[in-house]
């Protein structure tokens, strides 16, 4: 995988969304066609032979490389979303973000015990995110999930990784 190109076209934004975040701004990949073919060329390395069934994209980062990988896979896309964005039935799991707690949701037909799950989000930080929408799948009894991000983030007070415990856990790219 060609980290340069990657690193090269990731857009650091300081002091957003508050002062001394460093934001870092996956956009600058997702309008560069060398750097989405880079990446989705990883991502299909990565999990091509997992038997991947569905795809899981986290609102709204992680829903363009997480349906370019699905399409790639031939696998379902489902996406995790706010409350009241999904139209039909869903589950749902509340998690504690810096400032408070979150929700997501998935539509409660979303995945079936048969499937090989691969949730799929642009950045790892603190974790809690990832960890609700996998709880969120656990729910649904899959074979398998696994767990992707383009970025991870490894500075300190940030464990993310910790806090998924026992996933399988990718990253394309690391920043220190």
């Amino acid at each position: 995988m060609n980290e340069k190109l990657l690193l090269d076209n990731l857009r650091n934004v300081p002091d957003f969304p508050a002062p001394g975040i460093q934001f870092k701004d996956v956009s600058t990949l997702f309008k560069n066609p060398a750097c989405v073919q880079e990446m989705k060329d990883e991502l299909v390395r990565l999990y091509k032979d997992k038997g991947i069934t569905k795809v899981v994209g986290i609102e709204s980062r992680g829903f363009v490389m997480g349906a370019i990988l699905a399409s790639a896979l031939g696998a379902g896309f489902v996406m995790a979303r706010k409350p009241g964005k999904l139209p039909a039935e869903t589950r749902k799991a509340t998690y504690m973000k810096e400032y408070g707690p979150d929700t997501i949701e998935l539509h409660a037909d979303a995945i079936a015990e048969d499937d090989v799950v691969l949730v799929h989000d642009d950045l790892l930080a603190t974790g809690g995110s990832m960890q609700a929408v996998c709880r969120l799948c656990e729910s649904f009894r899959p074979k398998r999930i696994m767990v992707n991000f383009l970025l991870e983030l490894k500075i300190e007070g940030l464990d993310g990784r910790a806090v998924l415990g026992g996933y399988d856990t990718t990253a394309l790219l690391t920043i220190r």
